[in-house]
């Protein structure tokens, strides 16, 4: 039998749970919350940590390239427009690009007038000065030097000195990149900046390879990373991240360096398979490989009307430096070029006196280094301009 009074009761105990009843969307929302609210505590705690344990090994360097169409090839570029920091133990660095992805505040015409001295610069990081400031590259020091020597001598011209570094680059890029797009410009010279690694760049970068000697374009493309770098510097957050964060930057680092190895060696067994590069010997393919690419340029240069500048960048060697030169290339180079700058040459009378190196972070050429390669770039040039035109 019901009992009349309980009935409202019930009638109240049905309708609550009803009310209050979460809709899958508000579960959903409620959920996501708490999983973001989680990450960010989890990333915080992280971030903490590798601040307190790695903050003096880390460096805070933001990737900003991205992609450019030069001619038939595709190779990479630093992101235009852009201003951004690299930060290490050692300090922070500024650095703005330009329309053309240039490390420079100013943007540069094809054309150029006819008292313009123009000097384009190709390399990797240290060309781009990473762990340097923006006026104080090897670059920068060049033009201010060549333009106070104009000054001083009455001369009624002007030099601009295009710092087209990015890092990463293999002399393979920085060849593709001059034949299609640097001599654009119009350069009276040309700076090729040579380190070390190069010679696996140029392997990475697959875009040439020698068949029976020849050098021969293999590939007219070479963007590694740009496609997850342009959507990842499309947000703001992310790019914040990159500039500030550690966590961020080791676990985006070792990505990024891992696929550089595993890169390298896959293209080292294309090379033994296909070209019968035996084990041991890719080193003398490779030494081969930077040879040919280093004729090419100079020919190229030559055809052009181009002096082509070889500079040697250091390597780290214990509490010194090394050259960066293979003993196998020097008379190559020496052979297939107008300057070469040897980094002893520059740098053995100052050895002691200050750092050639930036003391932690990625151990890139100090400004102090910089400042002594671009000056002795600037008096070989001089040099070089007052016995052309004398001889003539």
């Amino acid at each position: 039998m019901i009992n009349p009074k309980s009935a409202p009761c019930d009638q109240i105990e049905n309708k609550v749970p009803q009310n209050h009843k979460l809709s899958k969307s508000q579960k959903l929302i409620i959920n996501l919350t708490l999983l973001l609210f989680t990450i960010g505590i989890c990333f915080t705690i992280g971030e903490a940590v590798i601040r307190i344990l790695y903050k003096d090994k880390i460096v805070l360097f933001p990737r900003y390239h991205t992609d450019a169409v030069y001619g038939e090839y595709q190779i990479r570029r630093l992101r235009p427009k852009s201003v951004f920091l690299h930060t290490s133990v050692d300090g922070s660095w500024k650095f703005t690009t330009n329309a053309q992805g240039f490390r420079d505040y100013r943007n540069f015409k094809y054309e150029k007038s006819p008292n313009t001295l123009r000097i384009l610069s190709l390399g990797d990081s240290h060309t781009q000065g990473l762990e340097v400031k923006q006026e104080n590259t090897f670059s920068a020091v060049i033009e201010r030097y060549l333009n106070n020597y104009i000054k001083h001598n009455g001369i009624k011209a002007e030099t601009q000195v295009i710092n087209a570094g990015v890092s990463g680059f293999s002399t393979a890029e920085e060849l593709v990149f001059l034949e299609n797009e640097g001599i654009k410009y119009k350069p009276d010279f040309v700076i090729l900046a040579y380190f070390v690694n190069d010679l696996e760049d140029n392997i990475k970068s697959d875009l040439f390879q020698l068949k029976d000697g020849n050098l021969i374009v293999k590939n007219k493309k070479h963007i590694p990373g740009v496609r997850i770098l342009n959507k990842i510097n499309k947000f703001l957050p992310l790019r914040w991240l990159s500039e500030n964060s550690y966590l961020y930057s080791i676990l985006l680092n070792f990505v990024w360096d891992s696929s550089k190895r595993l890169l390298y060696s896959k293209k080292i067994g294309e090379l033994t398979t296909k070209f019968a590069v035996q084990k041991g010997e890719a080193n003398e393919y490779e030494i081969a490989l930077t040879q040919r690419l280093l004729e090419r340029m100079y020919k190229f240069c030559q055809n052009n009307g181009i002096r082509l500048v070889v500079l040697d960048i250091p390597q780290v060697d214990k509490d010194s430096f090394k050259t960066s030169i293979p003993p196998q290339l020097n008379e190559i180079i020496k052979d297939n070029s107008d300057i070469f700058i040897p980094s002893d040459k520059s740098l053995n009378d100052v050895h002691g006196i200050t750092k050639i190196f930036v003391p932690r972070g990625h151990r890139h050429i100090s400004e102090f280094t910089h400042a002594q390669l671009g000056i002795a770039v600037a008096e070989e040039i001089l040099s070089y301009q007052h016995n052309f035109s004398t001889s003539k």
